[in-house]
């Protein structure tokens, strides 16, 4: 799947993008090794209530911050969607007495980089500076955070580069793709459905005002926690922050009112086909409502996920190999339950055989997994997690580790005992998550490719109902 326009465009399959094939089977983790992901976190509240996370790390004179609250697109009131993601791309366009040319000119000289971003369930604002340039950076991030002005011209800006990007999608097979399997497994009426930048209809309604006051209900000091990471003594960080965040008080508005969790419907197994006329590739998506952040589905289902990965490879799969570009899969994680996703870009007159295998290959781990495959899974899985934390990033690594601590409220422990508790899974658990959320006759089906060609075998498959939709109807507006 796209890493660009279909990530940043989409919600529902987002993950699959960032999945590979699995670690090399060849290397493998000592059983119950796990490195030093998370040293101590010093925990403090500022004179306002604000609480602090410091983890110093020392290695490099940089220092890198967050500032998360617990909303995210999730949260985007009913027909409204993109109010959540346009927001927070709107922190760093002005704030305080500076315009969007004014913060963009000073952090290039404090050689700094400040981003805002909206996730499904949090939205974040990044400091990196120099550890030099800290205190000179800090004033910059506390107006960005507290004080947005949202002036206008920068989000008509915007807002058109987000029409734009809509636009595109139409023309991108991922994107179709994904959105059609996200309306077909939550239905047209959920935020899970639509796109995370927004729709049409929603972007061109949203205002400034709109923005300003979602920002005074989201952004706010009872549910903002403050992350630092690098370089920096832990009382000198709480002195600096203390200056220019401590004052900061409670807007006064109403918290934001989430809509309630849609509730996981599995109909009959149907399969949604979008014609893209003479495409030479099919790309289809296979999958169903999967686990939440719920410690009790994690460490399974990541299990049941790199066994199935391993199914998909080349050397398992010959015919995989010889019709698609490669198969991937993934469970994403989210405080309600999200989606799990089997994704290829098969060719054209092979959609039929590829999908399958596809669906052959789900069937057939309900059959039970023997244990040497297991026992493989299980070290692949804390092979692939380990690796995480050795990138040459590994402050962003850990920075966003503790982000991830704070939006699933999960224990300080969680990093350090993730790999024995990988290897703890055993295979009655497995077996459990893949009858929970494999279920061959509830899965959803998207494809996206050339009707004339893909349609008559597909149906030979025998699969469930085909329902042909139109690119129209894929983005017409949530009802």
């Amino acid at each position: 799947m796209n890493n660009t326009l279909a990530s940043a465009v989409l919600v529902a399959v987002s993950v699959v993008a960032a999945h590979g094939q699995g670690p090399d089977r060849n290397q493998r983790p000592r059983p119950g090794s796990s490195p030093m992901l998370t040293p101590a976190i010093l925990r403090h509240q500022l004179s306002n209530g604000l609480p602090v996370w410091i983890v110093e790390q020392h290695e490099l004179p940089v220092v890198q911050m967050s500032l998360q609250v617990p909303v995210g697109t999730d949260a985007d009131p009913p027909g409204r969607y993109g109010i959540a993601s346009l927001t927070s791309a709107m922190l760093t366009e002005g704030a305080g007495a500076h315009s969007a040319v004014e913060i963009a000119d000073a952090l290039d000289v404090l050689l700094a980089n400040l981003s805002a971003s909206s996730g499904v369930d949090s939205s974040f604002l990044r400091l990196y500076v120099p550890v030099a340039r800290l205190d000179a950076a800090l004033p910059l991030m506390a107006d960005v955070w507290q004080r947005p002005t949202f002036p206008k011209p920068e989000l008509e800006r915007l807002r058109q580069q987000r029409l734009m990007m809509l636009r595109r999608a139409r023309d991108d097979p991922d994107a179709i793709a994904a959105l059609t399997f996200a309306r077909s497994l939550y239905g047209p009426s959920q935020r899970n459905a639509a796109a995370q930048i927004g729709t049409v209809d929603s972007l061109e309604a949203v205002t400034a005002e709109d923005l300003e006051a979602f920002h005074k209900s989201a952004y706010r000091l009872g549910n903002s926690t403050l992350i630092v990471v690098g370089d920096v003594e832990a009382d000198r960080a709480l002195s600096l922050l203390e200056t220019h965040f401590g004052t900061w008080q409670p807007a006064g508005a109403p918290g934001v009112v989430r809509a309630p969790a849609p509730a996981v419907q599995r109909p009959p197994r149907r399969l949604m086909l979008v014609d893209m006329p003479d495409a030479p590739q099919s790309r289809i998506l296979v999958g169903g409502v999967g686990a939440s952040s719920s410690m009790s589905d994690f460490f399974p289902t990541q299990v049941l996920n790199t066994v199935l990965k391993g199914r998909f490879s080349s050397a398992r799969n010959p015919t995989l190999r010889d019709y698609t570009a490669g198969v991937r899969s993934g469970f994403e994680i989210r405080k309600s339950a999200g989606p799990f996703v089997v994704a290829a870009a098969a060719q054209g007159h092979k959609t039929a055989e590829s999908l399958g295998e596809m669906l052959n290959e789900l069937t057939d781990i309900l059959k039970g997994i023997p244990a040497d495959e297991l026992a493989r899974a299980k070290d692949d899985s804390a092979l692939e997690f380990s690796r995480i934390f050795e990138a040459t990033g590994r402050i962003s690594s850990r920075l966003q580790a503790l982000e991830s601590l704070v939006a699933y409220d999960l224990p300080d422990d969680y990093y350090s005992k993730y790999v024995p508790a990988i290897q703890a899974v055993g295979a009655d658990d497995v077996q459990r998550v893949a009858e929970q959320y494999f279920q061959p006759d509830h899965l959803v089906i998207a494809i996206v490719g050339d009707r004339k060609t893909i349609e008559p075998p597909l149906r030979a498959l025998d699969i469930g109902s085909i329902t042909a939709v139109s690119i129209d109807e894929v983005f017409a507006p949530a009802r």
